[in-house]
């Protein structure tokens, strides 16, 4: 989905209901793809421990009132069904609460795309391999036929650790530049060219 915007003005905005000078738009989207308590503990170094419940409470409120408004990007919907029908397995581990998927997934109507899911309210936030460890147990997946797609340097730190490949798109949250750094099996720029990179390769993924 395309809320990297969406979640960088609702951590802000719940900064300034705070009486905090905002994080920038670079801080922000840093914290992205990690659990929300984690993230808003990041964006926000100085808040002190008694105020988390609060700039939750209130990143909520900002982050549900553009929630409706959240789409797609292009051309997923039509590529994910392309990658069931040739035979992938496809799961979602996400910094997105059990809550906030299931909004999520009802809203895009892609619930039944995919075969299992993690949230970070169920398992140890990102980058910790735990959502794929357990994707990979309950799908009977392996590391060596598991591909992380992730759009944050969390989801390939995370691939690293649990031992998977990873793919690294940069439409989505973090800069081409930072999802170098970890050295994914590549760097995709637009939905096009992840389909068609998939459909190169996919012979070493499907099970």
């Amino acid at each position: 989905m395309d809320s990297a915007g969406a979640i960088t003005r609702a951590i802000q905005a719940a900064s300034r209901d705070l009486g905090m000078e905002p994080p920038t738009d670079a801080a922000a989207r840093k914290v992205i793809g990690l659990g929300l308590t984690e993230a808003l503990q990041a964006a926000t170094p100085n808040l002190p421990p008694s105020l988390y419940p609060k700039i939750m409470e209130r990143y909520r409120h900002h982050y549900l009132r553009a929630d409706h408004d959240i789409t797609l990007f292009p051309g997923i919907a039509p590529l994910l069904d392309a990658l069931a029908e040739a035979g992938l397995t496809l799961a979602v581990a996400t910094g997105k609460s059990r809550l906030g998927l299931a909004r999520a997934l009802e809203q895009t109507g892609l619930n039944a795309r995919f075969s299992a899911t993690r949230c970070a309210d169920e398992c140890a936030s990102k980058p910790d391999p735990q959502m794929l460890h357990e994707l990979m147990e309950e799908l009977g997946g392996d590391p060596r036929h598991t591909l992380m797609i992730g759009d944050t340097t969390h989801d390939l730190e995370m691939a690293k650790r649990a031992g998977c490949a990873a793919l690294a798109v940069t439409y989505g949250a973090h800069p081409r530049e930072a999802l170098a750094e970890y050295a994914p099996m590549a760097l995709l720029h637009s939905v096009p060219e992840l389909s068609d990179w998939f459909f190169r390769r996919r012979e070493g993924f499907a099970r």
